[in-house]
C-alpha cells in the first residue's frame, strides 16, 4: 500500500474518531448540568410569539441560563425541535441542562400568574381590575357584561393573555357552575329560574363577608320570600342609587324611603337584576339553604350578625347593637365622628 493511501486511511480514521468523540461530547453536554445561580433561584425568560431560535438563544444567554448560544442552536437543530418551541414566560431552573430547557419549551411549561376577582364586585369593578392588571394585554370590550354573569375566583393566566379572554373564562365558569348546582337544588324554593337564584345570591353576597354566615343569610331571605315579606336589604338600596359604587356615607332615612327598582324596602320580591357578581358559596347557599325559622338578622357589633325568628327578638338584637355602638363611641369619640 502506497504512503498516499496510508495517509488517506489515517485521515479517515481520524475523522471518524473526531466525529464520534464530538457526538459523545455533544450528547454529554446536551444532558449535563447548565450554569447555576448562587442562590439557586430561577431565571426568567420571555419568548415572544414568532421568536427565532437565535433570539431565544440570545435571551437564554443574557440571563445566564446557558453559557453560549451556539450549543443551544445546534441542539435545537439536531433535535429538530425549532418548530415546536412555544412562546411564553419561562422560569428556568438553576443548573438546567440544554435538554431540560428545550423540553420545557417544547412542552410549553410556562409561568402562570394569579388574577383574582373577589366576590361581591360589580361587573364594572371587575373590568377595572382587569384593565389595571399589567400581565394582561388588549383592550376590553366597550360593552360591560351583565351584572352577575362573571364568576369571582382566582384565575391562572399566562403573561400576555388578553383581558377579554379572561372575561370570557369568567362567564364560562359561571355558566358551568350553574349547570352543576342548579339540577341539585332544594325542592320548593321561592324562585323559578337560575337567573333569579343568582339575583338572590348577589344580595346574600353583599350582606355578609363571613363565609360561614352565607347559608343562614340565604335561609332568612328564602323564608321571607316564602312568606311574601320584603327582603329589606340595605345593599339593594345602594345599588339602585350608585350601581354598587361606594355611597360615601351611611344610608339615610330619605334614601331608604326613596323608591327605586332595586330598593327591597320599597318593592316586593327580588330586585330586577343581581347587585354584584356572587361567588360559588353564595350561589350554593341560596340553592340549598339550611332549614331554620329565622326571619331577621342584624349586625352584632363584632363583624358578624345576630339572627332571630321573631320581630320582638330582632328588636332586642337591634337594641344590643345600639348599646355596643354607644359604648364604642364613648371609648373613641374621634372614631364615632369619622364614621
Amino acid at each position: 500500500m502506497s504512503a498516499f493511501f496510508k495517509i488517506v486511511g489515517l485521515l479517515i480514521l481520524l475523522g471518524v474518531a473526531v466525529g464520534v468523540g464530538a457526538y459523545f461530547y455533544g450528547r454529554q453536554s446536551y444532558a449535563s448540568e447548565g450554569p447555576t445561580t448562587a442562590s439557586g433561584s430561577m431565571r426568567t425568560v420571555i419568548v415572544e410569539p414568532g421568536s427565532s431560535v437565535r433570539t431565544i438563544a440570545d435571551k437564554l444567554t443574557a440571563v445566564g441560563a446557558i453559557e453560549d448560544d451556539l450549543p443551544f442552536r445546534i441542539a435545537v437543530r439536531l433535535t429538530r425541535t425549532a418548530p415546536r418551541l412555544k412562546a411564553g414566560e419561562y422560569a428556568i431552573d438553576s443548573g438546567a441542562s440544554l435538554k431540560d430547557i428545550i423540553d420545557q419549551m417544547v412542552a410549553g411549561r410556562v409561568v402562570f400568574h394569579a388574577v383574582t376577582a373577589p366576590e361581591g364586585l360589580t361587573s364594572a369593578m371587575i373590568l377595572r381590575r382587569l384593565a389595571e392588571e399589567p400581565i394582561l394585554t388588549g383592550e376590553l370590550s366597550e360593552v360591560t357584561p351583565a351584572e352577575g354573569v362573571l364568576l369571582p375566583d382566582t384565575y391562572m393566566v399566562q403573561r400576555g393573555e388578553s383581558r377579554q379572554s379572561v372575561v370570557a373564562r369568567m362567564i364560562a365558569s359561571q355558566q358551568a357552575l350553574i349547570a352543576e348546582l342548579w339540577p341539585n337544588r332544594q325542592p320548593g324554593l321561592p324562585f323559578d329560574t337560575a337567573e333569579e337564584a343568582v339575583i338572590l345570591a348577589s344580595v346574600v353576597e353583599k350582606e355578609t363577608g363571613i363565609a360561614s354566615e352565607r347559608p343562614l343569610v340565604a335561609a332568612v331571605f328564602v323564608n321571607r320570600l316564602r312568606r311574601g315579606m320584603a327582603l329589606e336589604s340595605d345593599p339593594t338600596i345602594i345599588y339602585g342609587l350608585t350601581r354598587g359604587e361606594p355611597l360615601g356615607h351611611g344610608l339615610r332615612r330619605s334614601e331608604i324611603d326613596r323608591k327605586n327598582a332595586w330598593n327591597t324596602y320599597q318593592i316586593s320580591g327580588l330586585p330586577p337584576t343581581p347587585i354584584c357578581n356572587p361567588g360559588r358559596d353564595a350561589i350554593a347557599a341560596v340553592l340549598n339553604p339550611p332549614v331554620t325559622d329565622a326571619l331577621f338578622f342584624v349586625a352584632d357589633g363584632s363583624g358578624g350578625h345576630a339572627f332571630s325568628s321573631s320581630y320582638a327578638e330582632h328588636l332586642g338584637n337591634v337594641s344590643n347593637l345600639r348599646e355596643i355602638e354607644a359604648r364604642n363611641a364613648a371609648l373613641d369619640p374621634a372614631a364615632a365622628v369619622s364614621n
